[in-house]
């Protein structure tokens, strides 16, 4: 190879890249040309389809390993994405409240050089506390909703909110890591080869 081989993070998610960071990934960001478009009623099958479609919106324009992510909070046989208002925010806030929800994240991984795509999806429950009226709100007003999906952040202030995690902490935060290493050791790649070792977050 006459470049250095990396991952290509088709996200812009602030969450994804810290993940990356932090185990000392090698890795670029793109934008996806895709979004959330999927409209599948099966949770696992929506995010699935929706990383598979973000990463492939790149492939052509770069090198590496192309991975794309969704993820969704699912709750009474219901979807709930990133809410667009601070309402819809405190409206998914109480519907969570006390209760247990499933947290899916699809992952989509595409070798630009040759072709080969692998897709999957990982489960991870979540048990939230009770919340009080007044503390959904100072939440809400807290603005750290927005752009979460299930609008609460499990790596910011939202963590004070949460009982118990079984499964994957980080599949929550919006990136598995375990399984993308996985991902990458099934299609033949050595993951520590991808690691900057001066930039480990240690």
């Amino acid at each position: 190879m006459d470049y250095e081989f990396k991952i290509v993070l088709a996200s812009t998610s602030p969450r994804r890249i810290s993940l990356l960071r932090q185990i000392g990934m090698r890795f670029t960001v793109v934008a996806p040309v895709e979004d959330e478009t999927s409209t599948n009623p099966d949770p696992k099958e929506r995010v699935m389809e929706n990383a598979l479609a973000k990463a492939r919106s790149v492939l052509g324009n770069v090198e590496g390993l192309i991975v794309g992510a969704d993820t969704v909070v699912y709750i009474d046989e219901r979807i709930l994405g990133k809410p667009s208002s601070d309402d819809e925010a405190h409206r998914m806030m109480e519907t969570l409240s006390g209760r247990v929800h499933r947290v899916f994240t699809g992952l989509a991984v595409i070798d630009a050089e040759s072709g080969r795509e692998e897709v999957s999806c990982e489960e991870t429950q979540v048990h939230m506390m009770k919340l009080s009226n007044e503390e959904i709100s100072r939440y809400v007003e807290s603005g750290e909703s927005i752009g979460k999906a299930g609008a609460y952040a499990i790596q910011g202030l939202g963590a004070v909110f949460v009982d118990r995690v079984v499964g994957c902490f980080h599949n929550v935060v919006g990136l598995p890591l375990s399984l993308l290493w996985k991902m990458m050791r099934d299609m033949g790649h050595d993951p520590f080869s991808l690691i900057e070792w001066a930039n480990l977050d240690v």
